[in-house]
């Protein structure tokens, strides 16, 4: 391929075709296979449940203090694999199953768990010649293992929570040598045995009949993609033959599942019988389908069960293409029907199975057994790590499109946001800022002065973001380029060449960052010296690194491309965008010896990929449905340990109309990412260019966004603390009401905020939902009182959307709102008092720089824990590890649910007390203490007698 611009008019040509293509025509699903067109789906799924015919040898059991070990032998082709049995603390269990004798090495996952998960001794506490009992570390959580079929049942107590293998679907395709496809079949060379097996992957009986022919020249591995497989044009070799997994679970007394993320569709997620499985497979998937299981950008493979008693976790830790089939026994009946089953006596209990199909590696699962959801959370992030805490700037308002045209561009933009009194603390640049989409350069003629724009930025306390995208073009005269290939970096073809494909910047190369040196030197990218009119205010996008190829097969790298110590693509594909936005972070960190944290947006992620930065739910659409579909879309990432998420606010594709676009900055204020983003095609939307009135609604909208920035940034401090999500499904808080299970067009900010965006387009009302019992909600506009469990019709205008803050909470607010974050830090506090019925409240506060690690590595942090009992408000420190000094105070205290008092005091630590002006309003039943005038890092407390 040419490397001068103007020979490369013939790719500029496909890549408008490509675009225009996916802009007016929406996604061609065509170029996505289906699980009848991945043929070791098709081979998985083919397979019946029934009968296993893999069988626990007992007599091989080998049990240390750390570990179970024994075979299981397929009784078909008498291929031995081997089970390992791990108790782990925190109330989780892992096992894993492999070859017993591979012919080659099978991949396992590396760098997404961040230790070795501590383990817990397990002993033999019943054995006989059909099953083996074992103590998972306590003598609540057993294991049974029954020989013949093979089966796993879990328990706690006398309770079954899970049972592996119940439907014979475990099916591991053993690694073997490819017979001569050029000659005749010689049947009398196969095991009688493994000819079973083959037969049983086959779906019909002609199939059957025709792999006996003598005649045919193909072999039956051939014919059903074993060795090679082709879709459209593409094929792909598989040198290494079929090495498929699966495996299925099921979950009595289960009927609600989520997770495994990315899907654009419903929270819950639905039985796909009759239909394709949820597949999780990173895929560049312009403007893509709405309420289908087909892939996305990014893939987590952990799917949470909830009922009312009990929540829990399966995370099947494999890089490959994967799919996940659900089926229900409750699937398609109503909630009338399961209660009149009940009522009859004749309903059976409510099960979920679930089974999990990958390319390749091996069956490593961990069960996590909560009890509760935030017990599964924290079991997920002591195994993948939590959210990281983002930098305070990384959580206000994102000013973003493909492209701004230069520096004039970008002045004007900022100038913009001052002139119209609208609050925002980032602005990026797309992939048309560089030198030809050189990344990691600027254009010379656009953008020539690169220091010069961040530092009127940074003048004015606001950053930057520039995109770096992971396919690099090939021109001999491109720096990065010459150095990844003579460092010999690049991903292979399976010939041992450079694998190349087509990409923004025509054609390219993809660096292997499955190499740690790889990384390393990439990271090294980032220094100052290095990426040239780089300047500390100054982060990075990482888009495309599903990878996305556009002439390589479903738009992303051929699965038979090599990698490090010759690991084909399909062993690693998941973990790609991971290690691209983990490079990237630590070249951040590094930059600033250390003492900066990163920000980094990626679209493709994996398992563990909370711990690098934020992520956004890619190319969406101008449409009220896109809208929509953002809220279960963060939710299932916040349920997987992603908080830190949002959508294009406006939609990336289309023009939004002002209508619409007011809506979606309203959701998109409740979102944890708050960013705005368009396509290349589309006319400006700055905030400023839809009318006065459209305007102040945004306005708005911006300002509820900075003035809970507190409350924000203290929900990302647990977050990091514990893997709660900071924006969760109603159900988490409220695990017993079943009318929550279901609900995915409301959510909670923590357990203190509930918002209900408006989704429908000229809607005049919505219902909401206010879950518990006995609990008591604030609308945060009116102050109007709710007592729940009730569902409610709420009017709404285009200036309203509801929300509510829960009774028993304190919520810190800053309201007086600057042009960013930074220029708020020190602004004093305002505390939202929202009392329950019993007359109590309960809130926190964190506080630090808002940039460095110093809250870690120093303890330079503020924790305050607010309580309010008994007709006194108290500020007390939450962790009295923290130290932090800031000037910030406490300017006023607003408690909603008040009676009228005769008087306020406050009290300092040194007992010294003064009385305080108030107002209550006898209409709302608030309270208003005025200027109680305390520093937010001291012990204080306010009495109202």
């Amino acid at each position: 391929m040419a490397t001068d611009e103007g020979s490369r008019f013939p790719i500029r040509i496909l890549l408008f075709t490509v675009l225009y293509l996916s802009v007016t025509l929406a996604v061609d699903r065509s170029n996505f296979k289906t699980c009848d067109q991945s043929s070791f789906c098709k081979r998985q799924r083919g397979l019946m449940h029934g009968s296993s015919v893999y069988r626990a040898v007992l007599d091989s059991l080998d049990v240390t203090e750390t570990r179970a070990r024994l075979q299981l032998m397929n009784d078909a082709n008498q291929v031995p694999l081997m089970l390992e049995v791990y108790g782990l603390e925190g109330n989780m269990t892992r096992f894993k199953i492999n070859e017993l004798n591979p012919l080659r090495p099978r991949y396992e996952v590396p760098d997404v768990l961040v230790g070795d998960p501590p383990v817990l001794r397990l002993t033999v506490t019943g054995k006989d010649e059909e099953s083996v009992e074992l103590s998972l570390g306590t003598n609540q959580h057993k294991l049974i293992i029954t020989a013949k079929p093979f089966r796993m049942d879990l328990l706690v107590g006398r309770d079954l929570v899970l049972s592996v293998n119940s439907r014979g679907l475990l099916h591991f395709e053993h690694q073997r040598k490819r017979m001569d496809s050029d000659s005749q079949r010689d049947t009398t060379t196969i095991a009688d045995g493994e000819k079973e097996e083959e037969k049983a992957n086959l779906e019909t009986d002609e199939q059957m009949e025709k792999a006996e022919e003598p005649e045919k020249e193909k072999s039956a591995e051939d014919e059903t993609g074993m060795w090679e497989e082709t879709f459209k044009t593409h094929t792909d070799s598989k040198p290494n033959g079929p090495t498929s997994i699966g495996l299925d679970f099921s979950l009595p007394g289960f009927e609600n599942v989520y997770g495994i993320p990315e899907h654009a569709d419903d929270l819950k997620l639905k039985s796909t019988e009759g239909g394709d499985p949820y597949r999780l497979y990173n895929l560049d998937v312009f403007q893509y389908e709405l309420y289908n299981p087909m892939a996305l950008y990014g893939s987590v493979p952990l799917l949470l069960a909830h009922n009312i008693h009990h929540t829990m976790g399966i995370f099947w830790l494999n890089a490959a293409e994967t799919w996940v089939d659900i089926s229900s026994n409750t699937a398609g009946k109503t909630l009338f029907g399961k209660m009149l089953d009940y009522m009859h006596g004749g309903g059976e209990t409510p099960q979920t199975d679930v089974r999990w199909m990958s390319e390749s590696g091996i069956i490593d699962v961990f069960l996590l057994l909560g009890p509760s959801a935030k017990d599964v959370f924290k079991q997920y992030g002591s195994l993948t790590g939590t959210q990281a805490l983002p930098p305070l700037f990384s959580i206000g308002y994102h000013q973003c499109r493909w492209n701004y045209n230069d520096e004039e561009d970008v002045r004007s933009v900022d100038a913009g946001f001052d002139e119209h009194d609208l609050p925002y603390d980032v602005i990026w640049l797309d992939i048309e800022h560089a030198d030809g989409k050189r990344y990691f350069t600027w254009d010379p003629n656009k953008f020539s002065t690169p220091k010069n724009m961040l530092q009127q930025l940074n003048d004015k306390k606001r950053r930057m973001v520039t995109i770096v995208d992971p396919h690099i073009k090939i021109d001999n005269s491109y720096r990065i380029h010459n150095e990844i290939r003579s460092r010999n970096f690049y991903v292979k073809t399976k010939d041992g060449n450079d694998y190349e494909g087509w990409c923004w910047p025509g054609s390219a190369g993809y660096p292997d960052f499955t190499n740690p040196e790889m990384r390393s030197w990439w990271s090294s990218m980032f220094s100052y010296d290095q990426y040239e009119g780089s300047m500390s205010n100054l982060f990075v996008w990482n888009d495309m690194n599903e990878p996305s190829v556009f002439n390589g097969p479903e738009v992303t790298m051929h699965k038979d491309a090599v990698h490090m110590d010759g690991w084909e693509h399909r062993d690693i594909h998941n973990l790609y965008g991971l290690y691209v936005q983990q490079a990237t972070a630590e070249g951040q960190i590094q930059r600033s010896g250390g003492h900066e944290r990163p920000f980094v947006l990626s679209r493709a992620f994996f398992a563990g990929s909370q711990r690098y930065g934020a992520i956004w739910t890619g190319d969406n659409a101008a449409e009220w449905d896109h809208l929509k579909i953002s809220v279960p879309m963060c939710l299932s990432l916040g349920l997987v340990g992603i908080s830190f998420c949002g959508a294009d606010i406006g939609g990336f594709f289309k023009n939004p109309s002002p209508e619409l676009l007011v809506r979606w900055y309203q959701m998109g204020a409740y979102q944890p990412f708050f960013r705005a983003h368009a396509h290349l095609d589309t006319t400006r939307r700055e905030p400023w260019l839809f009318g006065e009135e459209n305007k102040q609604l945004i306005r708005s909208a911006l300002r509820e966004r900075y003035a809970l920035l507190p409350y924000w940034y203290t929900l990302f401090y647990h977050a990091y603390r514990t893997g709660e999500p900071v924006m969760r499904p109603l159900w988490v808080e409220y695990p017993g009401d079943v009318t929550t299970f279901a609900i995915d067009d409301q959510f909670l900010l923590g357990s203190a905020i509930l918002a209900h965006p408006v989704s429908e387009q000229a809607a005049r009302g919505v219902q909401v939902y206010l879950p518990g019992k006995g609990v008591v909600w604030y609308d945060v506009h009116t102050h109007q009182k709710h007592h729940a469990p009730q569902t409610m019709y709420v009017s709404v205008t285009l200036s309203s959307i509801p929300v509510y803050q829960r009774g028993g909470s304190i919520v810190p607010r800053k309201e007086r709102i600057r042009r960013n974050s930074e220029c708020a830090l020190i602004d004093p506090f305002t505390l939202y008092v929202a009392l329950s019925p019993e007359g109590f409240a309960e809130g926190d506060l964190f506080i630090d720089d808002g940039h460095s690690f110093n809250f870690e590595k120093k303890n330079e942090f503020l924790h305050r824990r607010f309580t309010f009992s008994g007709h006194v408000l108290t500020s007390s420190s939450a962790d009295p590890r923290g130290h932090f000094d800031t000037p910030a105070w406490v300017e006023r205290v607003i408690i909603l649910g008040s009676a009228k008092p005769t008087s306020v005091s406050v009290r300092l630590s040194d007992g010294k007390e003064r009385p305080l002006d108030f107002h209550f309003d006898a209409e709302t039943s608030v309270l208003t203490i005025r200027k109680p005038a305390v520093k937010i890092a001291e012990d204080w407390s306010i009495t109202l007698r």
